[in-house]
């Protein structure tokens, strides 16, 4: 396992790098991006109305985070596996799952914000943290432990 590790030294090193790269998207969120619903859901929101909106800018501000966790996922992907099919196909994926994602919050949030508080929740969370990355690399590392 160590040779291994030692072996790919530049695979690990810019693993590390993208991985950091997400982690100060996280630590920098408040500064980086508009989201009035960063402080509303660490309080007690449930007894809560929701916070004075814009959604354009907020349209915006989750669209661009979301892009910049894809991209960073993309060459992290590109990196563990050196596939472009693999990445080609999760751009793919980042796009449509994306879209359906930002339609969805947008729609909740304009017609059913009040009552499907949770909803919203979860939506943001999918847009705003890189989940998928962990879906995608195990599994495309069984698919490709199952190819022959």
């Amino acid at each position: 396992m160590l040779q291994q590790l030692l072996q790919n030294k530049k695979r690990v090193f810019w693993s590390i790098v993208l991985v950091f790269l997400m982690v100060l998207i996280r630590v920098f969120e408040d500064q980086l991006f508009y989201d009035p619903f960063l402080n509303y859901f660490k309080g007690e929101y449930a007894n809560m109305p929701l916070p004075p909106i814009n959604i354009y800018k907020l349209f915006f501000s989750l669209g661009i985070r979301f892009y910049l966790n894809s991209v960073l996922s993309l060459f992290l992907l590109y990196v563990i596996f050196k596939d472009t099919q693999i990445v080609k196909f999760s751009i793919l994926l980042y796009m449509i799952l994306g879209s359906i994602l930002m339609i969805s919050f947008v729609f909740v949030l304009n017609f059913f914000g009040e009552e499907h508080k949770m909803t919203l929740f979860y939506l943001r969370r999918f847009l705003i943290q890189p989940i998928f990355i962990l879906l995608f690399i195990p599994a495309f590392y069984y698919q490709k432990r199952q190819k022959p």
